[in-house]
């Protein structure tokens, strides 16, 4: 199940994954919203380039996911998913 959530009027991805029984949602999505970039693609490499660590880390606990783009092709993202009461990327 694929769903479209809004945060402060921005779209934000997301899918249902049944056997986990678990919402993901888009990090590049996630990172438009809260950044107000024109790219959000962009400013994610940027982020990881310029902090080693948090690109280890996001490199290593946010799974991909296909989730449709704008043109509605089914395309990889990284996702985070909710832990508790926070965005979580790994387990």
């Amino acid at each position: 199940m694929n769903s479209i959530k809004l945060f402060q009027s921005a779209k934000i991805r997301s899918v249902w994954n049944e056997e986990e029984q678990q919402w993901y949602f888009s990090v590049v999505d996630i990172v438009g919203a809260l950044t107000d970039s024109v790219n959000p693609t962009d400013y994610l490499k940027k982020i990881r380039k310029r902090d080693p660590e948090l690109g280890t880390y996001i490199g290593t606990n946010c799974p991909q996911v296909a989730m449709p783009t704008q043109s509605g092709k089914n395309r990889r993202t990284l996702v985070a998913k909710i832990k508790r009461t926070a965005l979580s990327c790994g387990s």
